[in-house]
């Protein structure tokens, strides 16, 4: 197994508020919600190092465009220089994890040099796209002749499937909120978060009286049981952070500096008429090509995208619902889901909670995220000091 301390390892992570689509950040670009994101995590990695990092690349993940690259476009806007060139990740609602996983990986290949990664998403300023002058919400996840569900549908289809009732969704929806407004009360989101001046300088939710609101939802499709309180907002938002190499680097690469060490990571298909389970098995494919047993995790960040999805993807994993390493300051539930930014999103979570909550070297975090057309990202991730 190879040694923790010459891993690629992320020593800096911040992120965005979240708000719903069309709501606090509604006027911000893509662009406008990136570059505050990658300068944050730029301007901490300076003050730590003592001066500023050589960045080989900037990869972001992003969904619904505008296109035109936005990484390069987020490194040329947060003063990098026009030498830092830039990748943009699609893996729909994993394209923040995976891009981060594309940064370890290069690094891993033997460029030593660091990397900004992350995702970005602004629901609300997504272009229109057309085919022959009709609009359309998404491409295709799978080709002509496949089931090829919106992840809505398929959350429902799932919940049917595993006979997930709404009172077990609505009581995962209730807790997610109460942890994020936890959260928030105790300041455990302030050391993450790049306000955004004149937009938003802070989470737009978790909602209050949640208990209240949930029974008031009616199912989002007939005799169903998911509603808008057991479902994920779509939200604008983005996140970053920066990936150094270990081993004998020295401070001027970060490998000197606490963080989370990349210690394993897996990307999976599963049958794209079912694609909410993808994070199960993308879990359990990382932590054996991680050495590590489930009981040995110590904290999980899995995108809540609907309570439905989460709850099979952990009866799979065997986890309680309410098992306490489990998203313990809220998920995308609580806070919202910007597609491309929510892995990314997990990952600056398992960075608060373990390296800033000051987790003892060696400690075990996982991100996670299921994906529409039937695939799961996963992270497995070790506290190095």
């Amino acid at each position: 197994m190879t040694e923790s301390h010459t891993l690629p390892r992320i020593v800096a992570a911040r992120r965005t508020p979240i708000a719903t689509r069309g709501r606090a950040l509604a006027t911000l670009t893509v662009e406008q919600l990136a570059v505050p994101a990658v300068r944050a995590v730029h301007d901490d990695a300076t003050h730590m190092l003592g001066l500023p990092p050589v960045v080989a690349d900037v990869v972001l993940g992003n969904c619904m465009g505008p296109g035109g690259n936005p990484a390069r476009v987020a490194a040329l806007g947060a003063g990098l220089g026009f030498a830092v060139p830039g990748l943009t990740v699609d893996r729909q609602c994993g394209s923040g994890l995976a891009a981060i996983i594309e940064a370890s990986t290069a690094i891993s290949a033997g460029d030593g040099r660091p990397r900004i990664a992350g995702g970005v998403e602004s629901a609300s300023t997504a272009p229109t796209r057309s085919v022959d002058g009709v609009a359309y919400t998404r491409a295709p996840f799978a080709p002509s002749g496949w089931h090829d569900p919106d992840m809505t549908r398929a959350a429902e289809d799932l919940a049917e499937h595993d006979g997930i009732s709404r009172e077990r969704q609505d009581a995962y929806a209730a807790r997610s909120t109460h942890r994020a407004a936890s959260a928030v009360a105790a300041g455990r989101f302030t050391d993450e978060l790049v306000p955004l001046v004149g937009a938003a300088e802070h989470d737009e939710a978790p909602r209050s009286g949640i208990e209240r609101l949930l029974p008031r939802f009616t199912p989002l499709f007939s005799d169903g049981s998911l509603t808008a309180g057991n479902t994920c907002r779509v939200s604008d938002g983005a996140a970053a952070v920066l990936v150094v190499p270990g081993g004998p680097g020295g401070p001027a690469h970060g490998s000197a500096t606490p963080g989370l060490a990349v210690r394993a990571h897996a990307v999976v298909g599963c049958d794209p008429a079912l694609p909410a389970i993808g994070a199960a098995p993308a879990i359990l494919d990382a932590l054996e090509r991680a050495g590590v047993d489930l009981a040995q995790v110590a904290a999980f960040e899995i995108v809540e995208a609907f309570a439905a999805q989460t709850l099979a993807v952990l009866d799979r994993l065997g986890v309680a619902e309410d098992d306490e390493r489990l998203c313990a300051d809220g998920g995308a539930l609580a806070l919202g889901h910007p597609w491309g930014a929510s892995g990314a999103v997990a990952v600056v979570r398992l960075f608060s909670r373990l390296v800033r909550g000051g987790a003892p070297a060696g400690t075990i975090g996982v991100a996670a995220a299921s994906v529409g057309g039937g695939l799961g990202v996963a992270a497995v991730f070790e506290v190095v000091r």
